[in-house]
């Protein structure tokens, strides 16, 4: 059975007004409600999505970042990541290093403290996944990522 179309969840009367629209739509629904779904399981072990992205940003790298270079690698820009970051070292998830050769630079280190609870999120965050996404193949997945980093990639052109 096919699912319903954004026309019917929205209880939409007339036809959007291009298929780029309803494209659109489609991502920032979805987007929406991935969102509020994944900020649940988040929220449930202490953290929004902005805090669990920082912290995955510098687990990944496996050492202290400037501010800035986390900001730049996040999946949602934050205007304020000095305050992202002053609420995760309040939760001690976080500590501060300023360099040594310009003190204008701060590193953020990850703790160890959070590297438990990212440790505690890691099983649950791909189980979600998989009920979030696991009904498309591998082939369907693989399509759909290349179409977003397609769009992706004229938003920033565009910017240039």
């Amino acid at each position: 059975m096919t699912p319903p179309g954004l026309k019917d969840e929205l209880k939409k009367r007339d036809p959007f007004g291009s298929k780029e629209q309803e494209a659109i739509l489609n991502i920032l629904r979805t987007s929406d409600l991935f969102h509020n779904r994944l900020g649940r399981l988040l929220r449930d072990h202490g953290l929004t999505g902005s805090q669990y992205n920082v912290l995955r940003i510098l687990r990944g790298e496996g050492k202290p970042l400037p501010s800035l270079e986390i900001a730049s690698r996040l999946i949602q820009v934050v205007p304020a990541i000095t305050g992202l970051i002053d609420r995760l070292e309040k939760q001690e998830l976080v500590s501060r290093v300023r360099c040594e050769k310009d003190r204008r630079v701060v590193y953020v280190a990850i703790t160890d403290k959070a590297l438990e609870i990212l440790a505690n999120i890691d099983q649950p965050l791909m189980d979600a996944h998989k009920r979030l996404m696991g009904h498309l193949t591998e082939a369907e997945l693989q399509q759909l990522i290349d179409l977003l980093e397609k769009s992706r990639a004229a938003v920033t052109d565009d910017d240039s």
